[in-house]
């Protein structure tokens, strides 16, 4: 009965933490297309693009954090 009930509560746990991890995925990847669109706007390419979408992605997921989106 205890393993049963240990059982549950693992795969519960295993859905919650992916159901996170699928969500910061989301935003990673909404930010990652954004840096790729304004590095092809720039024309960058090799490293000069890396650099910049590195810098970019950065800017963009500390921006988020600091300012948080107000509902009215």
């Amino acid at each position: 009965m205890n393993t049963t009930k240990l059982l549950a509560a693992a795969v519960a746990a295993t859905f919650v933490m992916g159901a996170g991890t699928a969500f910061a995925a989301a935003e990673k990847s909404a930010a990652s297309m954004e840096c790729s669109k304004q590095a092809d706007a720039k024309g960058l390419h090799g490293k000069d693009r890396k650099k910049f979408r590195e810098h970019c992605k950065h800017e963009m997921m500390h921006s988020k954090e600091a300012k948080p989106e107000e509902k009215k």
